[in-house]
């Protein structure tokens, strides 16, 4: 009786050779805050089609509680730009790519801008000689 409910998977008395552990006595998974916001800067920069020269890496902070993740994204865009549809994407690919990576619900993305770079400035910058 015991070989045919350990073979149907079915949870058997502790101690018992061939023993079935039920999933919730398993154990857990934790992912560190650390590697889930490394997940969302990436998905930042993947989102964005090309970041400016000097610009910065976008980075991200993360707060998770119970498998949900609140993010936030600091990132440094070229203007002029369409900086809504820019944001937009990275919250669409932050979103996505940590529900699939990590396995986590995020219910909020909030994007900052932190600075502007003008294609205009840059261009004069490079005409000046000295």
């Amino acid at each position: 009786m015991t070989g045919e409910l350990a073979a149907a998977g079915a949870p058997i008395r502790p101690g018992s050779p061939g023993r079935t552990v039920a999933p919730a006595e398993r154990g857990a998974l934790r992912i560190a805050d650390r590697v889930v916001s490394k997940i969302a800067a990436q998905a930042a920069r993947e989102a964005l089609d090309v970041l400016p020269p000097d610009a910065g890496p976008p980075h991200a902070s993360v707060v998770v509680h119970h498998d949900v993740a609140r993010v936030r994204i600091g990132l440094e865009l070229d203007y002029p730009s369409d900086i809504g549809a820019q944001c937009a994407a990275v919250r669409r690919q932050v979103t996505q790519r940590v529900r699939m990576l990590a396995g986590m619900e995020v219910p909020e993305v909030a994007v900052q801008v932190q600075r502007l770079h003008s294609a205009q400035a840059r261009g004069a910058a490079e005409g000046r000689t000295q």
